[in-house]
Order: C-alpha cells, then structure tokens, then sequence
C-alpha cells in the first residue's frame, strides 16, 4: 500500500520572466501525481500549472511547476484568493510550506498598486492572493545578547532610501501601548529587497500589566516629491533558515520577569512575551489559555448549542426582553432607543443587553443590566427570554426556543443590495451561495422587522424573504434626532467630545468594501479624503470628525491634524455626532438616510463608484440621479461642495426635498412607541 500523499512546497521563485518556479520534493515510489492546479477560493475556477520533475537522489524526485504570471494576469486579478493543490486519482491534496520564506515572492501590479504573492494560510497551507500592503517585510535573524537586548535582521521590500527621513521598528503591546527602536536600512543583492537591522532593549519595554507581549511592524517616514507619509509593513514574521525554538531571557536588570521570544505555530510571527518570573502564576495563566482555546473550538461549540437546545425547553419568563446592538459591541442605535422607551413606560419589563466580553465593562459602567455574551448565565437567559431584540443577525447555529419573539430592527435605509438581491458575494469566509442561504436561515426566525420607509419595507421583503410582521414606524433611532435637535444638546455634546464650540462640524463616516479585509470579520479602509487639503482650505472655520464603520479595523494616526481631524470611531452611538454636525460627508453608506432627518447638507465622496456600483454590491437606487447631495470623487471637489453650501446659505434644493418626502415621513419621533405598542403588547 502506497504512503499518504503528503507534499510540501520547498521554494517558490520569481524569474525576470514574470514567471512564478514551484518547487516540491516527492517520494520517488509516489508516482499518483496528474495535475498541479490553483483554484479560486469562491468560484472554484482551476488554472492548470505545467508540471515538470526530475531525479534528485534514490528515494526522492523534485516536482515543479510554473505560474506564468503574464499569461494568467487579468485572471488572477478577479479571483483575490487562489488556493494551490496537486491532484491525483484520489482527489485534490493542499500543500503546506516547508518554509515560510516564500512569502518573500511578491509582484507589484502596476496598475492597480495591489501585490500578487504566495502566503500562508491560518491552517498552514499554501495559497496565492492580491493584497493591497504598501510594502512588506520579514526577519530573517535573532540574537540576543546576556545584557537583555534582542537584535532582529531581515529583509524590506525596495524603497527609494533617498526619500526615508525617519525609520523605526515599531513594537506594540497588548493595549496598543508603542515603543520605537532606530532601524537601519541597506542596500542587497535580493533583488527588489534591501536589509534591515535593529536592537531591542527589553528591561525599556517592561510594563505594570503582566503578562504582556510585543508585536512588531517596520515604520518608514518618506518624502515623494509632493508629500510626507508614515508607511508601515505588516506584522513581522520570522522567515530564518533555523529553527527558532521558544527562547526564555530571565533576571535582567534583577527584575523577576522573564522574556519569551517564540513564533507562532502556523504563521509564523515573531513574537516577545513578558511574564512574571513565578513558576505558580505562570502554570495558571497555561491553563487559563488552554481553557479559552477550548472554549472557541467546533466540540464546545457543538456542545454548547446542545445545552442551549436543552436549556430551552425550561419555562419562559414573559416579561423578560433581551436586547443586542451590533453583536454586544455597543449600546447604540435602534434598541437602545427602544430599551430607553421601555425602561420609561413598560416597568413590568425586566430589560436586559447582550455584550461582547471585550466591551462588557462598558456597560457595568453604565449601570445597564447586563449578561456576558456566550457565558453561562447569558445562555440561561436567552433561551428563557419572551423577547429577542437587535440590530445585526445573530450566529447561525443559535436556535430560537419555541415562545421566543424576535424582534429585528436591522440597521439602516438599503442603499447597496442585500442578501437575496445580491449577485455575487466578495467577503472573506463564505461565498455568494453560502451567504444567501445563511442570511435567509437566520430571517426565517424573524418575527417582527422593522422599516424605517416604504421603500425599505419593500426590499427587506424581497432581500430577506420575509413574510412575516413588519412593523412599519420609522426608527426608533432616529426619535433622538426628532426629540434632541436644539442647541443646547449639541453644545454638551461638543463639550464632552472637546471640540471647539466656534467651529463647523465636517462629519466623514463612509462605509466598507466587501472585497477589502484582513481576515473575516476585519475590514480595511484607505483614507481617501485628503486631510491636509481639508486643513488649508477649510480649517479656518472646520473641524473635521472621522466615523468608521463598526466593521473597519484601521485605527489612523491623526497626529499631524491635531485639531482639527478627530477620530469618533469607537464612540458608541453615531446619533450624536449627527447632531453636532454641520454637514455629512459619506459614500454608500446608510447614514445619509438617517442624517437627512436633520434637513443638513449631505457629500457624497465616491471616488470607486464605478468598481463599488458595478462590481462588488450594486445599489437599489440609482445615487447618481436620486442622491440628496452633490457627488464628489476628489477631496478638491468635496471641499467645492462645502463652499457651494455656504455661499447659498446651506439651502439644499429640490433634489433633496424629494428625497426627504420619500424616505423621512414617518420619522415623528415617535417610531420607538410604535414598535412598543405593536410588540409588546
């Protein structure tokens, strides 16, 4: 009986040609082997690799095969992910690395400004994708020295050296809390890499918080000709020749902590743990980990849906109401309008929120009633609860007990197609069949849903096939808006927020990209608007106020726009900066629904209209004709707009007369009462 297939990639190369040489060392007794494919994550769409072999000993062939990039270019681009296989008459078999310097191959597409480049996946294989990184690095060498300092050294992808005036390894904690070590950087023979070095003095990063640990990027300040940016790799991963072991450097400086520089099982990353020097302390945090490791695994999640499916079938309570707004993150937005309206008016209700276990101190600080989310006692009361109120969909597997009502406010007026009406689907994670059928699965266990318009009540009926009640009130998010609008509220808030009470609010709170993320669930977002362009013209009599969708993960550095540029993107409820706010500048998102119940001017910055209309969601209405605002696809035209608005006195016109008749006439500040009185009756 011949040996399991288990192949591993030894190198990959890149040839001036374009062409991309794969290299994978086999049993000579193997001989199954057919095809050598890739194929696309999402479509399933194969490119055939030629396939060559030669002898290299008694017992071992080398295999390799050749991507040719050029021939494959406008394929490759369309499909972002690319999984790599070799095939035989068993099926298709996924090759893991036997080294992770093949990430070390990259191609700059010229066009677009993405890179095409292997890289390895979070269960350890080898796939091919475009990523949008402004430029990449890896260490290569560690040394530490007996005085406790760690020197790394590796490679960075070419940069003009005539234009970096600053260069810094950049190390970041748990808390995000940044320590900066000088970075030299040299010319190598690699070609399109240079090499860097630098030195760590571990006792400078010791902090009170222990156990901690420290991640590390390349940061470089540049000069182009026009501007000055801070650009920075991703995390770094270790990519050396020799196997880098966990390594522990203890009694620096007589301090009792110790330092442990490992790297990742899969990935890869280099990464130095601070611990406390206790061997009993030490064993508790292990076990804490290995019970959390646990906890996230498929058998505890099986075995916690079992209970649940259990625990269900215990009495209901018919006055308790929990309540959830965007997966436990937040107290915001529509339930807490109506959680606000109930704790007022309904006081035989016991009213209890939902929270993220990284967000749940927020709320006991509030003084809110609170369960942790997937902890024992939020089990006990969800599968208990008459009533299930929400913004967002709640996972896939929770089974809603029998009794249970479920109330789905959702989040916002639809511009960009949803679930059912989407043609195809580009987020990481799933793929366009998977995402519908999911989506409809968790509508089916919708009982009341509620629409802002009649136009929405229309395509949430199509969009999430519902068929059952739909409570058409208005949101109950937007009473705030109705109820609040005075100047008073607007200067508290502006206080609390600590901007200038002299100036214009410039509120710039644009939506994600589907196709555009680091990992599921994580978005990025490149800031488009240009700050400084802002700042000269408008900064006079402006301020501007940056609002990230809950699902971006960039945190931007706003420093050299102190005072004027501020980032709102964690502050937990968006109604208030609507109302301290002048003007909106979005994209697709569906802010600009909500925000017109103010009668302020609305931007439209739709710089990718074309790519974001036509490729990744498609829109119910058409902006272009239908939008209540100018559209602007330049920062310039953005700041024209804002001058348009003042020198007609922010007079908004017909077009948004239209609009507001159209999607804000059942905005009275009274759409929380409605729900209330529908529900629960």
């Amino acid at each position: 009986m011949k040996k399991r297939l288990k192949p591993s990639v030894a190198d990959i190369k890149l040839h001036e040609s374009g062409k991309i040489s794969i290299y994978i060392p086999i049993s000579k007794e193997d001989d199954r082997i057919n095809r050598l494919i890739l194929i696309n994550r999402y479509s399933s769409e194969e490119i055939n690799l030629p396939l060559f072999e030669k002898e290299v000993n008694d017992n071992l062939r080398l295999l390799y095969g050749y991507l040719d990039y050029n021939k494959w270019e406008s394929k490759l681009l369309n499909g972002e992910f690319w999984d790599l296989y070799l095939q035989n008459g068993e099926g298709n078999h996924r090759l893991r690395p036997a080294n992770n310097a093949i990430e070390y191959v990259r191609i700059k597409e010229q066009e677009s400004g993405k890179t095409f480049h292997p890289y390895i996946t979070k269960k350890g294989n080898v796939s091919f994708r475009y990523s949008e990184i402004d430029f990449f690095a890896g260490i290569n060498n560690v040394e530490i020295s007996e005085e406790g300092s760690l020197k790394v050294e590796g490679l960075i992808e070419n940069v003009n050296l005539n234009n970096v005036s600053e260069a810094h390894l950049l190390l970041k904690d748990a808390v995000n809390v940044e320590t900066r070590c000088p970075l030299e950087v040299k010319e190598n023979t690699k070609p399109g890499f240079h090499s860097f070095s630098s030195e760590i003095d571990l006792a400078g990063t010791i902090t009170e918080e222990l156990p901690n640990y420290l991640i590390s990027s390349l940061e470089l300040e540049t000069f182009d000709g026009n501007q000055t940016m801070w650009r920075e790799t991703p995390r770094l991963k270790y990519y050396g020749t020799e196997s880098l072991d966990e390594i522990y450097i203890t009694s620096i400086n007589d301090l009792d902590i110790k330092f442990k520089i490992s790297t990742s099982k899969v990935a890869g990353y280099l990464t130095v743990h601070m611990l406390e020097d206790n061997v009993v302390k030490e064993f508790a945090n292990k076990v804490e980990k290995e019970v959390v490791k646990a906890r996230r695994g498929k058998r505890a999640l099986k075995f916690y849906k079992n209970v649940f499916q259990i625990v269900s079938y215990l009495p209901g309570k018919n006055n308790l109401v929990v309540f959830e707004s965007f997966h436990g993150k937040q107290y915001s937005d529509s339930p807490r309008a109506i959680y606000e309206y109930m704790k007022e008016h309904t006081p035989a209700y016991n009213l209890i929120w939902s929270a993220d276990r990284r967000h749940y101190e927020e709320f006991v600080e509030r003084g809110l009633p609170v369960v942790r989310r997937f902890s024992l006692k939020w089990l006990l009361v969800m599968t208990r609860a008459k009533y299930w109120v929400t913004n967002t969909r709640l996972p896939n597997w929770l089974p809603k007990p029998k009794g249970t009502e479920y109330v789905q406010t959702w989040h916002g007026t639809p511009l960009k197609r949803l679930a059912a009406d989407m043609e195809e689907v580009h987020m990481p994670g799933t793929n366009t069949l998977k995402y519908k059928s999911n989506f409809i699965k968790e509508a089916n266990k919708w009982d009341h849903l509620v629409a802002p318009n009649a136009y929405s009540s229309e395509i949430f009926k199509s969009a999430f096939l519902f068929g059952k009640n739909m409570i058409e009130s208005g949101y109950p998010r937007n009473d705030y808006l109705i109820q609040e609008n005075n100047q008073e509220t607007i200067n508290q808030i502006k206080k609390k927020l600590d901007l200038p009470l002299d100036k214009k609010v410039v509120l710039y709170a644009p939506t994600w990209r589907d196709n555009q993320f680091y990992q599921r669930g994580k978005y990025k977002f490149d800031l488009s608007l240009d700050l400084q362009q802002m700042r000269d013209e408008l900064g006079d009599e402006y301020v501007v106020v940056l609002r990230m969708h809950y699902l971006i993960a960039e945190n931007f550095d706003l420093g050299p726009f102190e005072g004027f540029a501020f980032d709102y993107s964690k502050y937990e409820d968006i109604r208030d900066l609507y109302l301290i706010s002048d003007i909106l500048i979005t994209d697709y998102s569906s802010v600009f629904f909500d925000y017109a119940n103010l009668r302020r001017p609305i931007i439209f910055f739709v710089y990718d209209i074309d790519e974001y209309r036509d490729s990744l969601r498609g829109f119910y209405l058409d902006l272009e004709k239908e939008a209540p605002g100018p559209l602007a696809k330049t920062t310039i035209e953005v700041i024209d707009s804002i001058k348009e608005f003042e020198q007609n006195d922010f007079q908004l016109g017909k077009s948004f007369e239209e609009f507001y008749g159209r999607f804000c006439d059942w905005e009275t500040g009274e759409s929380s009462k409605r729900v209330v009185e529908t529900v629960f009756k």
